[in-house]
């Protein structure tokens, strides 16, 4: 039971990997969410968060969650546009910086300006990695990695779930 508990959370607190998920479980999201469907204001208390987000998008934007590798609706997302902070609208990713890193969550090699992300050191999990969030209202976004593509050799491992998507028009 031990070994299992352990072997999870290593998967857990690795983030991305290659492997495909194991549940065939469909998930239902509402797409292409703009700017004005996100509520431009960023709340000031825990309770204005609350009333604001969805259960699951406050356990991972405020609390620091992740959701399960292949269940988020931007992983396979390919349409031109922009990616936003779910919490704020602020722009975080183009389309053009958008790879497939065969990894579960969406992923990108460059945020659209140094500005609009901050990297915060996360020793979570007794793992040393780079916390990504939204520099505008603090919301946890996910994870920068080394191990990206050129011209930045970053993977930003990001969750559908902190993201809101602008169709390029």
């Amino acid at each position: 039971m031990k070994a299992l508990l352990i072997g999870t959370i290593i998967l857990f607190a690795i983030g991305c990997t290659n492997s495909k998920p194991t549940h065939n479980e469909e998930i239902t999201h509402k797409m292409d969410n703009t700017k004005e469907e996100l509520n431009d204001s960023v709340p000031t208390t825990e309770a204005g968060w609350k009333a604001k987000l969805s259960p699951e998008e406050y356990r991972i934007l405020r609390e620091k969650g992740t959701e399960r590798a292949g269940t988020g609706q931007y992983d396979k997302h390919w349409d031109s546009g922009v990616y936003v902070c779910k919490g704020c609208g602020n722009e975080l990713f183009t389309s053009n910086t958008k790879f497939d890193a065969h990894c579960g969550w969406p992923s990108f090699y460059q945020g659209i300006d140094k500005s609009k992300i901050k990297e915060v050191l996360d020793t979570s999990f007794g793992m040393s990695r780079t916390e990504v969030q939204c520099a505008n209202c603090g919301g946890h976004l996910g994870h920068v990695f080394n191990d990206g593509p050129e011209p930045t050799g970053l993977r930003y491992c990001i969750n559908s779930v902190s993201l809101g998507f602008e169709k390029k028009k």
